[in-house]
């Protein structure tokens, strides 16, 4: 009997022993995952309707006009937005000694305003980074998904393969053209000998990041006139972390869009500072997601790098350059983007601060790094700056004696230097250079 008692005691012992752990675990375990939820929740950088002001022409920010003599890349297409083909840490890269570069393309016989309708992505390589050679698509467009393909990005890897990255516009077979954008990739590889470079082995594409509605803004949520976005993916990895990330360009998600006090400026700003109702509908974000697999398959959508709700409905193309300890954050912008009550031009834009996920501040006080003269205020854009401060972008609406042209090939490099808080343009190149990173 006394052995029974023993056992019995021991066993509820041993029971509550059990229940003590078991509650202790659940706690630990809630605990964990309220850090770890709180470790995850990093607010946007603003830039705000206050800093988005009080834009001037200087000669530190405005290209000179294009000389209209300018030769075309490739006589049979229009040309546009272009980016270059990178290593992992984005500086330039070269296959056996050539450069390459990628390109939205679509037939001259195309009319200029519709060549979104039918964009595909194009390749061209260069000995010099200065003239420049047609390949053709940079893969099938059969394979490709969407209806036509929007910008991206490509990352040759450590194994000599190329990390493709681009839009996914629309859907293929579509009885009426939408405005749809996946974020999607394949991987090809690339090689090069004395007749030019040649492209290989395509992976199947797959799509790889869609909006959540939540971060970021979906189709169906769209408001307003002008489309949403959610595009034009951009690999980088982070020196600091080994991290590796796509940047895009994206709208705030969600029902809710109102403005935040932060979104429009301090105290005394806003007590004077009219905002037309409308203004809510231009909410555009620099995106960004975490890859989860070396792959490159992967990936989770984390919260905005930047917001500019109430500012600006388009942040395209966001791309990172580091210089010294500091990151530069680029994004390109249009005129007609900018929400009512504000008034910016075709730009590109900057932004700085101490870490990836930092608070930037506006470059030049308003975030304007380039912009086009005040007489032909459309003739670039789409600028892409590469690590060592040069700028690719695209000739796009000029004019000549008062007349409308269009360019639809690459525009003169600008050099630009960034020191602090500080850019000026400091050289204007040739058409279409490519500098090698330093």
């Amino acid at each position: 009997m006394q052995k029974r008692e023993i056992y019995k005691k021991a066993s509820k012992r041993l029971v509550a022993l059990v229940i003590c752990l078991g509650v202790l675990l659940i706690i630990f375990l809630s605990s964990y995952q309220l850090n770890k939820k709180i470790i995850n929740i990093v607010h946007p950088s603003i830039w705000s309707r206050q800093q988005a002001q009080n834009f001037v022409l200087t000669k530190e920010n405005t290209a000179s006009n294009i000389d209209p003599n300018f030769k075309l890349a490739a006589p049979d297409l229009w040309i546009w937005d272009t980016w270059p083909l990178t290593k992992r840490d984005g500086s330039v890269a070269t296959v056996n000694g050539y450069k390459v570069i990628f390109a939205l393309t679509a037939p001259r016989s195309v009319d200029w305003d519709k060549r979104h309708d039918v964009a595909r992505i194009s390749c061209f390589y260069s000995e010099d980074g200065k003239h420049w050679t047609y390949k053709g698509p940079a893969y099938n467009p059969e394979d490709a998904l969407g209806s036509r393909q929007w910008a991206g990005s490509a990352m040759l890897d450590d194994n000599g393969k190329v990390q493709f990255f681009y839009t996914a516009t629309g859907r293929k077979g579509e009885a009426v053209i939408t405005s749809e954008q996946r974020l999607a990739k394949t991987t090809f590889d690339i090689s090069a000998d004395k007749n030019g470079v040649h492209l290989s082995n395509w992976s199947k594409h797959q799509v790889i990041l869609e909006p959540d509605g939540v971060y970021y803004q979906t189709m169906q949520q769209a408001k307003g006139p002008i489309i949403y976005s959610f595009r034009d993916p951009c690999f980088f990895e982070d020196p600091k972390t080994g991290k590796e990330y796509l940047l895009f360009e994206g709208n705030k998600g969600g029902d809710d869009q109102r403005l935040k006090p932060e979104n429009i400026g301090d105290e005394l700003f806003r007590k004077t500072h009219i905002i037309p109702p409308e203004a809510e509908n231009f909410n555009g974000n620099i995106g960004i997601a975490a890859a989860e697999d070396k792959d490159l398959t992967k990936f989770k959508l984390l919260t905005p790098l930047l917001e500019a709700a109430g500012v600006n409905q388009q942040l395209e193309r966001p791309h990172v350059v580091i210089k010294g300890n500091q990151y530069y954050l680029f994004t390109i912008s249009h005129r007609f983007t900018y929400a009512p009550g504000l008034n910016g031009p075709d730009g590109l834009y900057g932004f700085v601060g101490d870490s990836l996920r930092s608070n930037y501040k506006p470059l030049n006080g308003n975030g304007l790094v380039i912009t086009n003269p005040a007489n032909d205020p459309y003739q670039t854009y789409s600028w892409y700056v590469m690590p060592g401060g040069s700028v690719l972008s695209f000739i796009n609406e000029y004019h000549v004696n008062g007349q409308l042209r269009y360019g639809g090939t690459f525009a003169p490099t600008l050099q630009i230097s960034l020191t602090g808080d500080k850019s000026k343009i400091t050289e204007e190149l040739a058409e279409g250079v490519v500098t090698s990173s330093h």
